[in-house]
């Protein structure tokens, strides 16, 4: 029979890892939704798959770090005092989620590790610097690389990506008649009857062009390939102390973490993928989309050298330096350097995409080809990437969350020790 401790302690890794679900379902399928590619159903399902994907395959590294490494004497990962830590990051996640923002995991539950480590003085500092360095560095790589692709590479993208959505369904399913011949031995020449079969094959809707069919499957892979770079690293948040405890084996771990992520992916996640998806940013489809793989792939190089990876702060940068690149584009290097000209920098260079054709509008057409081509091309607009409120709740409550689990921790195991 199960340690009715170890029962609870798991019950308490799922409840993190439903919480991990609602958190990152949203940033990861967020511009699908609100492009009314998938339905929030299909997507937290897609969710599910993806999560396990990275997890079983790169997130147990993470799970090493941060089951074993993060202090110096993993013993202090006793059973009691992992559940506590996960009560803490679970408990500090819901408060994000319940509030519609999605909060960094891996910045929460490393944060109620921190504060097991400061209060019994087993806290391994190097591994601690070594996961901030990365934290802080990680956010510049993804900056740069987006004020690259904003500023030499957008408009060939969006040119090759811009899609217009029909009306009607994407696929449908056609019966088609199959004739094959069927042969029956007798006599001395063998009898060949024809026998009709009835097939079921997809196939394009009646308004669906095969450049709309790419760029929505583009879109969901982006999805996919977030969610599996979210399983690479967050499994760690949910199952890292009982791992690292010895109570729970590693694949029994992440089965049970997944199985629970995929649950919070189809119900609470739901308010963050509105959020992301409708409230927060009107993100053309070329900008979510570069936004993704950079901020992806971060992430998954992260967790395979068993850092621990914001994909939130990783993807947030990611669209600043993106619309910094934008709002320079007008403006030669050589003009640049000698002072000739000054860049007008603004967020709203991704916004004055809004006449850029996406998935979700129709409506849009291709606007104005901005580059060195066109100086006199108006970077302006009135339109703005981001809600001021909604971001502003949204910025607030990521940095909130990991010092609730942060503090909670230190306090608790300060006041009542390791137990």
């Amino acid at each position: 029979m199960i340690d009715p401790l170890l029962a609870g302690g798991i019950l308490i890794a799922c409840f993190v890892a439903f919480n991990i679900g609602g958190s990152t379902t949203g940033p990861a399928f967020g511009p699908a939704i609100g492009a009314n590619v998938l339905s929030k159903t299909t997507a937290g399902a897609l969710m599910g798959v993806a999560f396990f994907v990275g997890a079983y395959t790169i997130g147990r590294r993470v799970v090493d770090t941060l089951g074993t490494e993060l202090v110096h004497d993993p013993s202090v990962f006793t059973l009691e005092a992992s559940i506590i830590v996960l009560f803490f990051t679970g408990g500090a996640l819901l408060i994000g989620n319940l509030s519609g923002a999605p909060a960094s995991t891996s910045m929460t539950a490393v944060g109620a590790i921190i504060g097991l480590g400061l209060a019994t003085g087993e806290l391994n500092l190097a591994v601690v610097g070594e996961i901030l360095a990365w934290w802080i560095l990680s956010p510049v790589i993804g900056f740069w690389m987006a004020v690259m692709v904003g500023r030499y590479g957008y408009d060939a993208l969006d040119r090759l990506i811009a899609i217009e959505q029909s009306d009607g369904p994407l696929v449908v399913f056609k019966r088609v008649e199959r004739v094959r011949p069927v042969i029956r031995p007798g006599g001395p020449q063998p009898v060949t009857l024809e026998r009709a079969s009835v097939m079921v094959r997809p196939a394009l809707g009646p308004n669906t062009s095969r450049r709309e069919f790419f760029g929505t499957m583009v879109l969901i892979s982006i999805g996919c390939l977030m969610a599996f770079s979210s399983g690479t690293s967050n499994i760690a948040n949910a199952i890292a102390p009982l791992v690292g405890s010895g109570a729970l084996a590693m694949n029994p771990g992440i089965f049970i973490g997944c199985g629970a992520v995929a649950i919070g992916a189809l119900t609470i996640a739901r308010r963050t993928m509105e959020t992301l998806g409708n409230d927060i940013t009107d993100l053309p489809l070329t900008a979510a989309i570069v936004v993704a793989v950079l901020s992806s792939t971060i992430v998954i190089l992260l967790s395979m050298i068993g850092i621990p990876a914001s994909f939130v702060v990783v993807a947030t940068v990611c669209i600043v330096g993106l619309g910094w690149g934008r709002s320079t584009n007008a403006v030669s290097v050589a003009d640049a350097v000698r002072g000739e000209v000054s860049p007008r920098v603004s967020l709203d260079a991704l916004a004055a995409d809004d006449e850029a054709p996406t998935v979700g509008d129709p409506a849009k057409g291709q606007g104005p080809e901005l580059g060195p081509e066109h100086p006199e091309a108006d970077r302006s607009s009135p339109s703005e990437l981001f809600d001021p409120g909604t971001t502003a709740r949204v910025i607030l409550m990521q940095n909130m969350v990991p010092i609730i689990a942060t503090t909670g921790s230190y306090l608790t195991f300060l006041l009542f020790g390791a137990v």
